[in-house]
């Protein structure tokens, strides 16, 4: 039986009290330098120790990253462009392999949790192909950099600060890679969210999004946590849809997956 003990990395962020002015943003590279002594001071001023404030002072600014945050196009598809261009049929095939041979895992972890296999296995193979890529750019500098961007700084900012503290922890460091957003592990946690519903799913005392089962153990948890109803349906028009635009914003992801999950639970 997989141990599925709730193990928390930690509470949401609270800002000290007089904490350090907000840091400037820019839409160019040329001030990141400079940035990164102000930002610190925040960082300092809400917590982050010595190894996180280390850890952000070691960041670069990441053009990919900028680049990406640009560019994110599939997005505007119709469903039909988008389920073809992620790889809907694949995503599916696949997935029912990866339900029929973890029945164990995806059992307890819906006794647990309330969330059906399809849904996990559907987003796991959405985000990084069963774990097959999971990213290659270093997750605190790319955090910090959409963090400096002007184009949505107020966002990235706490997943900035939590990013930080999980450095701190020795959870993550500052070489450890993920997506180009800054997304850490199997099923693509941003810093503040793996940092408030991270789970030690596999019972070694350490929540480790690299690993298969705390991922989708914790992807189980923030999905029960924003309001997913046990046995209740995850349909268009379902109690449970709502709760996919908690997992990301785009309507034609949360279709997609709401599409996938179906199919692989049949």
């Amino acid at each position: 039986m997989f141990a599925l003990k709730p193990v928390m990395l930690g509470a949401a962020l609270c800002l000290a009290a007089g904490a350090a002015v907000a840091a400037s943003c820019s839409d160019t590279g040329g001030g990141y330098e400079r940035w990164k002594s102000e930002i610190a001071a925040e960082a300092a001023a809400q917590g982050v120790g010595k190894r996180g404030i280390a850890a952000l002072m070691a960041t670069s600014y990441s053009r990919e990253t900028i680049s990406a945050d640009r560019n994110q196009k599939s997005f505007k598809y119709s469903i039909e462009k988008f389920m073809q261009v992620r790889g809907a049929a694949t995503i599916v095939k696949q997935g029912r392999r990866q339900k029929a041979n973890n029945a164990q895992l995806y059992a307890a972890l819906e006794q647990r949790y309330g969330v059906p296999a399809g849904i996990l296995v559907a987003i796991h193979g959405m985000e990084t192909a069963f774990g097959s890529y999971m990213g290659n750019t270093r997750i605190v500098s790319a955090i910090s950099t959409l963090t400096y961007d002007c184009r949505r700084s107020d966002f990235f900012r706490p997943h900035m600060m939590a990013a930080l503290i999980l450095v701190d922890r020795g959870s993550i460091d500052g070489n450890s890679v993920g997506a180009k957003h800054g997304e850490w592990g199997h099923t693509q946690f941003l810093p503040g969210n793996a940092l408030k519903y991270g789970v030690d799913g596999d019972g070694n005392g350490r929540v480790e999004l690299n690993n298969r089962i705390d991922a989708l153990a914790s992807t189980a948890n923030f999905l029960r946590q924003k309001g997913w109803r046990p046995g209740q349906g995850y349909q268009k028009g379902q109690s449970n849809y709502a709760v996919l635009k908690e997992w990301n914003a785009a309507t034609v992801y949360q279709e997609a997956i709401a599409i996938m999950a179906a199919q692989i639970d049949r």
